[in-house]
């Protein structure tokens, strides 16, 4: 993780129909995800590449519980 983060990515976390829904369980919000890993690589969109950055975790995964409020 980096040490100045800014402002957390908001959008790939609680706004992303695909992302949110994904995570959620949805099968079809997660087959889209996972084509969109495949062509933007393993930190999917921008959106996502914010999130992995900021939380070090992939769009993929849910957050963990340290950054859970």
């Amino acid at each position: 993780m980096v040490e100045n983060k800014g402002r957390p990515p908001i959008f790939c976390e609680k706004l992303c129909i695909v992302c949110k829904g994904a995570r959620a369980g949805n099968s079809i919000c997660k087959s889209i995800q996972n084509l969109e890993l495949k062509i933007f690589g393993k930190n999917g969109c921008i959106w996502g590449a914010a999130r992995t950055k900021y939380y070090g975790v992939t769009p993929d995964k849910k957050l963990p519980e340290r950054f859970k409020k």
